[in-house]
C-alpha cells in the first residue's frame, strides 16, 4: 500500500498550484482580449477624436442588390440573440425613390447599443414627453428612424406581464444562493414553486389580457418569497453577478430588436409600396393593351422651342411627378406657355405615358422621356444609361467644444449624374427649371424667367450649414474655396447656354475620372463632391425663403413658414406619399393629387 504525503509537503504543494494557476491566467487573459477585440465585441471608438462633420450617404446601390438585402434578411430571421444583424443605417447616399429595384450597398454597425430612450409619461394625460438630449443622441445613431419610433410610443399592453418577468429575474438571482443555505430548505423549495409558475403563465401570456384571473395572488406570493430571500444572509457579489448577466441578455436582446427594428423601417422607406407598385403595372398593360391619344401631337412643336418656360423633373414615380407639375400648374396665373419634361426609365415609361395622356394640366403641355433612349442614341461613349434621381446625402454637424448630443442632422440634396446629361437631351433649350419630384409648389414660380444670373450658371438655394471646407476628406485635392457654401437641389434655375460655354458636362465627366482613379467609387457616392466642385463659383445664390425643406426628417418646421413659402422640399426619408411620411405635413401634399382616378381606386391609393 503507497504511503500518503506527509502533512507538511501537502502545505507545500498548496502555494505552487496556487503560483501555477496565475501563471497560467496571465498567459491566458492577453489572448482572451485579443480575440475579444478581434471579435468585434469591442471598440476602440472612444479614444478616436472627434470630428466637425460626420457625412452619411444612406444609398441603396443596384450593385449590390443580389447579395445584400437576402442575406441581411436571412440573418434578421435566423440568427439568435443576442448575436446582431448588421443593418444599412445611414452611412452611404440615398438615390431618393428608388423603388423596388433599391437595396443597402454599405452597412455600418453603430460602436454602442443605443440608450434606452427617456421617456416620461405623464399621470393624467398619458403624454409621453422625450428629452431633447436623447432625441438628437437618438438621430446620430440611428437617424429618423428613432423619430419615427418615439413618435409612436404607446402605453404599453404588457405592463403586467414585464412586472412578471422583473419578479422572475429577481427570484432566479436568489435562488442559487438560497438553495445552499442550511435551514432554509423550506425557502428554497417556495422560490422555486413560485419560479415555475410565473414560468408557466409567462408560456402561456403575451399581454395582460392574455394572463389568468388569479395573478395578483401569484404576484403577492412571490413577492413576499422574495422578501423573505433578501431577508436571508445570501452572498450578495453572487446575486449581483447573476442580475449583470440577466442585465447584459436583455440590453443585448434589446438592442437587436431596435436594429431589427430599424432595418425594417428603412425597408419601409426605400422600397416602393405595394399600392403604388400595382398602379404603375396597370398603366404600363393598359397603355399596350388600348392605343391612348398621344398629346405629344398636339403639343411637338413647343417641346423644343426656347420661348417657352420648361421645366424638367427626372423621376421614376408616377404620382410624385403628377403632384409636382398639378401644384405648380395650379399656383401659375399663366399656363399656356409651360412646358414639362418628365425624364424617366425605360420601366416606367409606358405608365407614365398613358397617365399623363388621361390627366390635362389647364394649358401645360406634358412631355414624357425616355431617358435610356437618349442617351443610347447620343454621342457619349462610355457613360451609363441607368437613369439616376436626385442624391440625398445625411450630415451630422457637431462642434468639438459641445457633446455629441448637441449634433445636428441635415439632408443635403444633390444632382446625380444624370442631371449634367442635362445638355444632351435638350440640345435646342437654353434655359430651364429643374424641379425634384418631392417638390410641392405653392405660389407662382413665373418670376424665375427674369433672373439675370450673369456668368453663374445654376441658380440655387444655398446651404451655408455646410461649407466646402467641412468636407475637405471628401473633395480631394482639388482646388476650391473652404468658405463656399454648398448648394440644395430640388429647385434649380439652369442656364444652358451658360452651361455649354464653360463646358460644365466635360468638367464633371474630368472629376469623375478623377475619383473614381484615385479611389473606385460609385457614381451615388460620388454625387456630392462632384456636384459641389463642378458648379463652384458658378452658383447663383437663390432667395433662402423661396424654399422651404427638411419636411421629410424635420417635426419642427413652422407651419406659417410652410403657408409663406414658394416652394416645399420633402428631402429626407420620410417621402409624403409613405405612411411613414410625417403626419403635420402629408396633407400639403396629398391635395394636389388626382381624385376619381379608376386605377388609383384598384390599387387602393387613397389620401
Amino acid at each position: 500500500m503507497k504511503a500518503s504525503a506527509p502533512p507538511q509537503a501537502r502545505r507545500r504543494r498548496g502555494p505552487s498550484l496556487v503560483v501555477l494557476a496565475l501563471v497560467v491566467c496571465s498567459l491566458l487573459v492577453p489572448v482572451a482580449f485579443v480575440f475579444f477585440f478581434s471579435a468585434g465585441y469591442g471598440s476602440f471608438a472612444d479614444e478616436r477624436p472627434q470630428e466637425d462633420f460626420d457625412l452619411h450617404l444612406p444609398h441603396w446601390s443596384n450593385r449590390d442588390k443580389d447579395q445584400d438585402v437576402p442575406h441581411l434578411v436571412h440573418e434578421i430571421k435566423e440568427l439568435p440573440v443576442p448575436t446582431i444583424p448588421t443593418i444599412p443605417e445611414v452611412s452611404t447616399q440615398t438615390t431618393k425613390q428608388d423603388d423596388s429595384s433599391a437595396v443597402p450597398k454599405q452597412i455600418i454597425v453603430p460602436p454602442k447599443p443605443l440608450p434606452s430612450p427617456n421617456v416620461t409619461r405623464g399621470n393624467t394625460d398619458g403624454a409621453i414627453r422625450l428629452s431633447e438630449e436623447n432625441k438628437q443622441a437618438c438621430q446620430i445613431e440611428f437617424g429618423s428612424y428613432c423619430l419615427w419610433s418615439f413618435e409612436r410610443l404607446e402605453y404599453m399592453k404588457d405592463a403586467i406581464v414585464k412586472r412578471l418577468k422583473d419578479q422572475l429575474f429577481v427570484a432566479r438571482s436568489y435562488f442559487p444562493s438560497i438553495a445552499k443555505i442550511q435551514g432554509k430548505e423550506a425557502l428554497a423549495r417556495e422560490l422555486k414553486q413560485c419560479i415555475q409558475d410565473h414560468e408557466k403563465v409567462l408560456s402561456e401570456s403575451i399581454v395582460d389580457g392574455d394572463l389568468p384571473s388569479f395573478i395578483a395572488k401569484k404576484m403577492e406570493r412571490m413577492e413576499q418569497t422574495i422578501a423573505q430571500a433578501k431577508a436571508s444572509p445570501v452572498d450578495c457579489n453572487n446575486v449581483i453577478r447573476k442580475l449583470s448577466q440577466i442585465l447584459g441578455l436583455t440590453e443585448d436582446e434589446a438592442h437587436f430588436h431596435r436594429k431589427q427594428s430599424a432595418f425594417l423601417y428603412h425597408l419601409g422607406v426605400y422600397t416602393m409600396p405595394k399600392s403604388f407598385h400595382c398602379l404603375t403595372m396597370r398603366l404600363t398593360v393598359e397603355y399596350f393593351k388600348s392605343t391612348p391619344s398621344d398629346p405629344d401631337g398636339f403639343y411637338l412643336e413647343k417641346f423644343n422651342m426656347p420661348k417657352y418656360r420648361h421645366y424638367v423633373l427626372f423621376s421614376k414615380h408616377v404620382l410624385a411627378a403628377s403632384v409636382t407639375i398639378n401644384s405648380t400648374v395650379m399656383s401659375s396665373e399663366v399656363t399656356g406657355n409651360m412646358v414639362f419634361h418628365v425624364v424617366t426609365d425605360k420601366l416606367n415609361y409606358f405608365g407614365m405615358k398613358l397617365w399623363f395622356s388621361r390627366h390635362s394640366f389647364k394649358e401645360a403641355a406634358i412631355h414624357v422621356i425616355n431617358y435610356e433612349e437618349v442617351i443610347t442614341q447620343s454621342f457619349l461613349k462610355n457613360v451609363p444609361s441607368e437613369l439616376f434621381l436626385p442624391e440625398e446625402f445625411r450630415v451630422s454637424i457637431h462642434d468639438p467644444e459641445m457633446p455629441p448630443t448637441k449634433s445636428r442632422m441635415e439632408y443635403i440634396s444633390v444632382f446625380s449624374h444624370s442631371h449634367f446629361l442635362l445638355p444632351e437631351i435638350f440640345t435646342s433649350l437654353k434655359k430651364v427649371v429643374l424641379l425634384d419630384d418631392d417638390m410641392v409648389v405653392q405660389h407662382d414660380l413665373s418670376f424665375l424667367w427674369d433672373l439675370d444670373m450673369g456668368e453663374k450658371v445654376n441658380g440655387a438655394v444655398k446651404f451655408c450649414g455646410v461649407k466646402l471646407g467641412h468636407l475637405r476628406k471628401y473633395l480631394g485635392d482639388n482646388i476650391y474655396e473652404a468658405k463656399s457654401c454648398a448648394w440644395m437641389s430640388g429647385l434649380n434655375v439652369i442656364d444652358l447656354e451658360k452651361w455649354r460655354e464653360y463646358k460644365v458636362t466635360d468638367k464633371y465627366l474630368q472629376l469623375l475620372e478623377q475619383f473614381q482613379g484615385e479611389r473606385p467609387t460609385s457614381l451615388q457616392e460620388a454625387a456630392l463632391p462632384l456636384s459641389l466642385l463642378t458648379f463652384h463659383n458658378l452658383v447663383y445664390p437663390l432667395d433662402e425663403t423661396l424654399t422651404v425643406s427638411e419636411l421629410g426628417y424635420n417635426f419642427e418646421v413652422d407651419t406659417d413658414t410652410i403657408s409663406n413659402a414658394a416652394a416645399l422640399h420633402y428631402n429626407g426619408l420620410r417621402k409624403p406619399w409613405l405612411d411613414l411620411g410625417i403626419t403635420a405635413y402629408r396633407k400639403y401634399w396629398w391635395r394636389f393629387l388626382t381624385r376619381e382616378e379608376q386605377y388609383m381606386n384598384d390599387c387602393n391609393l387613397h389620401p
